[in-house]
């Protein structure tokens, strides 16, 4: 049983890997994958029973980060149809692009760590389009919001997909994860930042052509400044209260986000209840929740269920055992999770590990959980088809992968390097003290 799930799950994987030279969609693939380990898993064990239980403690756990994404993503994009990310997004201006790339990646940095590193690329990446006309210039400031947006996502409970897998999970606690790796995500980002800037020395912020746009092309709706400004607020402050959430009532972060989604609900119906149609349709929930990325939901749920099958059949145990003998050292072992999510998913490198090692061995906010955290969020900026963030980015772009390669990939190993010393410093520190 144990060689045939292996062999289903590496199959699914490569489909998932392959997924533009195929056509088929990796949420497809994590789907078939998932269906077939369960039945394989079903089939060969003896205890129907273990296998319900097995499949309903999975599914809870599953269920509890895909309603969280579902809330957060549905947040963000009330915020971005009242065009609230314009709050940010339309202080930045700058003279020069050394001043401008700095400015770019802080904002990215912050702003990814409060909504998540993808949407933070989208929104930023779609604003260094309208600010700078040279395409040179446009591809070496994108380049360093993928890395900045993947820093930023790292540090916080909900900036990026696998840290908050960790923090749902309980592996990590908001006030641990922020504490102990922001440093190491600020250096992440500024040993490439400090090189890139150098790169655009001296040259000047050249802005796009002004582009006429004729009557017929404006919006059926201009959201005004205060509906503008409170949505961002609200939206944000939905975002930022579910830690807290969690920390004052012990529950379940997917109710936090649910109960903040219903708010913002509510106030939007009430903003707009006087509004036509025609204008208050493009502003409703009903509205975001047809934008939101349901396929990146649905791979979530197969790939994480999939795994799941591994964890109870012994297989993730047994893996973690031949790393432990092999290389020995957890630091490394990590290390490589992180590297290998540059060519990989990180979602189920992430979710492989959880199963790996088991919490009575490693506890909360451990060394385990907190440098996993880290390396897994930073270590795909190493390529650009490595996060989320960087797909995105190539997509509205254009950015070559093997331009990306030569140009980035040097330095994101170098900030990925850089940060992960940080953090082994923070931790042997620490240690010392602790030991008096």
């Amino acid at each position: 049983m144990v060689t045939t799930l292996v062999l289903i799950f590496i199959v699914a994987y490569i489909f998932i890997a392959l997924e533009e030279p195929t056509g088929v969609n990796k949420s497809a693939a994590a789907l078939i994958g998932a269906g077939l380990l369960w039945t394989v898993y079903a089939l060969a064990s003896a205890s129907p029973d273990v296998v319900d239980e097995n499949l309903s403690e999975s599914l809870v756990n599953t269920a509890q980060i895909a309603f969280f994404l579902l809330g957060a993503m549905t947040v963000v994009e009330v915020v971005d149809a009242h065009d609230g990310f314009a709050v940010i997004t339309s202080r930045m201006r700058a003279q020069t692009m050394a001043t401008l790339v700095w400015f770019i990646s802080f904002v990215t940095f912050f702003l990814s760590a409060a909504l998540d590193n993808l949407t933070t690329t989208i929104v930023i990446v779609s604003l260094v389009r309208k600010l700078l006309k040279e395409r040179e210039d446009r591809l070496l400031v994108t380049g360093m919001v993928v890395i900045a947006a993947n820093a930023g996502g790292a540090w916080s409970p909900i900036g990026d997909v696998t840290t908050t897998m960790l923090w749902i999970n309980g592996e990590v606690t908001t006030a641990a994860i922020t504490s102990k790796l922001i440093l190491p995500s600020l250096i992440n980002m500024l040993v490439p930042l400090m090189i890139v800037s150098y790169w655009l020395r001296g040259r000047k912020v050249v802005a796009p052509d002004p582009v006429t746009v004729g009557a017929g092309d404006e919006p059926i709706y201009q959201t005004p400044a205060l509906e503008r400004n409170v949505m961002f607020a609200l939206g944000l402050g939905t975002l930022l209260a579910v830690p807290v959430f969690k920390g004052i009532t012990h529950l379940p972060p997917f109710l936090g986000i649910l109960f903040g989604l219903g708010l913002v609900w509510a106030v939007g119906d009430l903003m707009h209840r006087d509004k036509p149609w025609e204008e208050r349709q493009q502003v409703t929930i009903v509205n975001a929740l047809a934008r939101i990325d349901m396929s990146a939901i649905t791979f979530f749920v197969g790939i994480l269920l999939a795994v799941a099958t591994l964890e109870h059949a012994g297989v993730l145990a047994s893996v973690a055992q031949w790393l432990d003998t092999e290389i020995g050292r957890l630091d490394v072992i990590v290390m490589v999770f992180g590297a290998v999510s540059a060519i990989v998913d990180n979602v189920p490198m992430v979710a492989a590990a959880m199963g790996m090692y088991p919490m009575d061995l490693y506890p909360q906010d451990s060394f385990l959980w907190e440098f996993m955290a880290y390396c897994a969020g930073t270590g795909g900026s190493i390529l650009i088809i490595g996060s989320a963030a960087g797909v995105a980015a190539m997509g509205i772009e254009k950015i070559d992968f093997l331009w990306y390669l030569r140009k980035f990939s040097p330095l994101a190993i170098l900030g990925y390097l850089a940060g992960a010393s940080i953090y082994l410093l923070e931790t042997e520190a620490l240690v010392r003290v602790a030991g008096g």
